[in-house]
């Protein structure tokens, strides 16, 4: 038996419970970890309220999306996986397999060993970020020396990962918070400039097109969606592409077609996992993480561990206005 956290309807992270379950048994091409730490993530908050791009196919529903463990049993088929080895699970909609748990059975395919040097805490906390990150600002914006990126609720830990990619590759990265004392944390992390949204001043677009010479913005990752996307148009450059990735505005934007059309751009509906799911994407992005680590380029970044029983508590504090940022992780108590 082990224990998972669970809801049983869409009511929230306040409708979690901590249940017990039978262990089970890896199948043909799947994995068994005991689970050691697992991340809190967005995307997991929005499916337990059924605003997510998937809904769950059952309830009760396991929750969680990435986490980091050691491997005790193999199914058949499975190559290339050591037993006691530290594995992590990579960003994949793990419907009523969530990594919340102290054991989880998952696909083969959605696991990749421990970064060298990493805790299991650190291990845990770095995939869904900067594999999130990584394909539109390295893959599709071609971030790179003379580009201008435009990462906007910066203070996100997918927000922070792109301007720490982005300066990675030699791009102007720029973000948006809405709080001035976020702005130190924002220069840190990668940006080479902090617009604060919610104070007066010149309009968004406007500081965007000072900052970039007249020239505008190469692209944006956007993860607030709903009215910031239309101050921000108005500084589009030649060619600029938009990666719409979420809706802390809680609402879809309305496509801005008339500043698509002026500057020949492209609105990209974004979701990591469809890049995860490609068989070239995919080691291609593993690899370049595990590369950036190695050199310095990037690194964990924790804010707050929680134990396993303090779940709720912990999501309670990811939905809080904070004045420091980084990875929210849970210790499963597991050796």
């Amino acid at each position: 038996m082990h224990k998972a956290w669970v809801i049983h309807d869409y009511t929230g992270f306040e409708g979690l419970s901590l249940e017990q379950f039978p262990t089970q048994d890896p199948g043909p091409g799947e994995v068994r970890l005991r689970i050691e730490a697992f991340a809190l993530n967005w995307g997991d908050m929005d499916l337990m309220e059924n605003r997510y791009s998937f809904s769950f196919s059952a309830f009760p529903a396991r929750i969680g999306m990435e986490a980091a463990g050691i491997v005790d049993a193999v199914g058949a088929g499975v190559e290339g996986i050591e037993i006691g080895a530290r594995y992590c699970t990579l960003p994949h909609f793990y419907d009523n397999r969530g990594a919340s748990a102290e054991s989880l059975v998952v696909n083969a395919r959605y696991l990749t060993p421990a970064p060298a040097g990493l805790s299991a805490v650190e291990s845990a906390s770095i995939w869904m970020q900067y594999l999130t990150a990584y394909y539109p600002v390295v893959e599709l914006a071609r971030a790179q020396p003379g580009k201008a990126i435009l990462v906007t609720a910066a203070t996100s830990t997918a927000g922070s990962a792109a301007l720490e990619i982005g300066r990675s590759c030699g791009a102007t990265m720029i973000g948006t918070t809405r709080y001035d004392y976020n702005k130190p944390y924002l220069e840190a992390a990668g940006a080479d400039h902090v617009i604060v949204t919610d104070s007066s001043g010149d309009g968004v677009a406007e500081q965007l097109r000072t900052l970039t010479g007249g020239k505008g913005i190469d692209a944006a990752f956007d993860s607030v969606g709903g009215g910031l996307m239309k101050e921000y148009v108005g500084a589009l450059a030649k060619d600029a592409r938009i990666f719409f990735y979420g809706m802390l505005d809680k609402e879809f934007p309305t496509i801005p077609y008339a500043a698509l059309f002026q500057s020949n751009a492209l609105f990209q509906a974004y979701s990591v996992f469809n890049y995860l799911e490609d068989d070239e994407h995919c080691p291609k992005g593993i690899a370049w993480v595990n590369s950036a680590l190695a050199r310095g380029d990037i690194k964990p970044n924790i804010d707050r561990v929680y134990p396993m029983d303090e779940y709720v508590e912990a999501c309670r504090y990811l939905k809080e206005p904070r004045r420091s940022h980084g990875k929210v992780v849970i210790e499963t108590g597991i050796t």
